[in-house]
C-alpha cells in the first residue's frame, strides 16, 4: 500500500449500518489502501484525509447515507452518490464482498461510468424529512382506520355515516353495540387515530411555515387539484428543479413514462416504469384525480378515458400536471394557465 501518492485520489466507500469499507485508488486505478472502520464521523474524516486535498469520493445511496455525505463534504471531498439500480450488476459477480463493492464503486467513478443519484443539499433533506414524516403518519392512520372497519365487519355492523371518523360518525361508533373485546380494540384504535391526527396537523404546520416564502410553492397551488400538501411534496421531493434538463426528464424521474425496449427493428413500449420518486408519482396521480369539474384538463381526461380507459387517462393527466409543476418551479409562474384562462 502506497502512502506517498500525491495525485488526485478516488475513494470508494461501501457504507453499512455499523461498519464500512474504504478503498483508495490512484487516477490510473492502482490500489493505495483498503481499510474497514466502525461508522464514526471522526474515523471517517481521518481516513478521507489520507486521500489528500479534494478527493473524489463515491458511496451508494443506501440506508443512512446523510451523515457520511456531510462529513465527507466538510472534509473537502467531492462526493458522488451511486444509484442503487445502476450498480445491480455487482450482485452477479462470482465473488461479492465489501472490498470488491467499494473498489468497483471507485472504478466506476474513476472511469466516468458511475450511475449517479441526486445528492440533495441539507435544506432539501430537512424538508423531505418533514414531508416523509407526514406521509408515514397518514399511511399509519389509514391502516388504523381500516382496523375499525374490520372490527365492524366482524360484528356485522354498518354505521350509517359517510365518514365514520367525523363528528356524526364518532357518535354512532360510540353507541354501536360492540362486544367487550371489540369495543376495547375500537376505542384504543380511535385514540391512536386522534394521536396521529395531531401529529399530521403539526407536521402540516411545520411545512407551511418552512414554505411560506417559497415562490414555487405558492405557484404550484394555482394548478388544478394541487393544494398545500401536494405542493409541499413536489417542492421537497423534486428539490433543485434545475437538475432536470426538461419536463420529460422529471416525468421519467417520477416513473410516469412508459418502459421502452428496443433491439434492432423491434421496439416495445409497455406500462409506466414506476421507477423513481414514489411520493412525486403519488402526488401527481392524486392531483390528476382531484381535478375539479369544468377544468380544461377535465375534457382531456374524458377524451383519453373514452379511447384508452380511466387508468391510462389518469396517468396521462398526471404527466401533464407534472410538466406544469416543472415550469412552475423553474419559472415561478405557469404561463400555460394564463393562456387557458384567456381562452375560457
Amino acid at each position: 500500500m502506497r502512502a506517498d501518492y500525491a495525485g488526485r485520489q478516488y475513494v470508494g466507500i461501501d457504507l453499512h449500518r455499523r461498519r464500512s469499507v474504504i478503498v483508495r485508488q490512484t487516477a490510473e486505478g492502482e490500489l493505495l489502501e483498503t481499510v474497514r472502520i466502525d461508522n464514526d464521523p471522526i474515523a471517517l474524516a481521518l481516513e478521507v484525509a489520507k486521500a489528500g486535498p479534494n478527493p473524489e469520493v463515491v458511496l451508494e445511496a443506501t440506508y443512512g447515507w446523510y451523515w457520511a455525505a456531510d462529513v465527507l463534504q466538510e472534509a473537502g471531498a467531492s462526493v458522488h452518490l451511486a444509484h442503487p439500480l445502476g450498480i445491480k450488476g455487482f450482485a452477479y459477480r462470482r465473488v461479492k464482498n465489501d472490498v470488491r463493492d467499494a473498489a468497483d464503486l471507485a472504478d466506476l467513478l474513476r472511469t466516468g461510468r458511475l450511475p449517479e443519484a441526486y445528492l440533495a443539499p441539507p435544506a432539501v433533506r430537512e424538508l423531505r424529512e418533514l414531508v416523509r414524516h407526514r406521509a408515514k403518519c397518514v399511511a399509519l392512520r389509514s391502516g388504523l382506520k381500516a382496523e375499525v372497519h374490520a372490527v365492524l365487519a366482524k360484528q356485522g355492523l354498518a354505521v350509517p355515516a359517510s365518514d365514520i371518523f367525523g363528528v356524526r360518525g364518532r357518535e354512532l361508533l360510540a353507541a354501536a353495540p360492540l362486544d367487550g373485546p371489540f369495543r376495547a380494540r375500537t376505542n384504543a384504535v380511535l385514540r391512536l387515530i386522534d394521536a396521529y391526527d395531531f401529529e399530521i396537523e403539526l407536521a402540516s404546520g411545520w411545512l407551511r411555515g418552512r414554505l411560506a416564502t417559497h415562490a414555487g410553492y405558492r405557484t404550484l397551488q394555482t394548478l388544478p387539484g394541487v393544494g398545500p400538501t401536494l405542493a409541499a411534496v413536489f417542492v421537497a421531493e423534486i428539490g433543485e428543479v434545475d437538475r432536470f434538463t426538461d419536463a420529460a426528464h422529471l416525468c421519467s424521474r417520477a416513473g410516469l413514462t412508459p418502459r421502452h425496449r428496443e433491439s434492432d427493428t423491434k421496439v416495445r413500449r409497455g406500462r409506466i416504469t414506476k421507477q423513481g420518486s414514489t411520493l412525486v408519482r403519488w402526488a401527481a396521480i392524486e392531483a390528476a384525480q382531484r381535478i375539479p369539474s369544468g377544468c380544461w384538463l377535465t375534457s382531456t381526461r374524458a377524451a383519453i378515458t373514452e379511447r384508452r380507459g380511466r387508468n391510462t387517462a389518469t396517468v396521462a393527466v398526471a404527466r401533464k400536471l407534472l410538466t406544469l409543476v416543472y415550469y412552475g418551479l423553474r419559472d415561478n409562474e405557469i404561463r400555460a394557465l394564463h393562456a387557458h384562462k384567456a381562452t375560457a
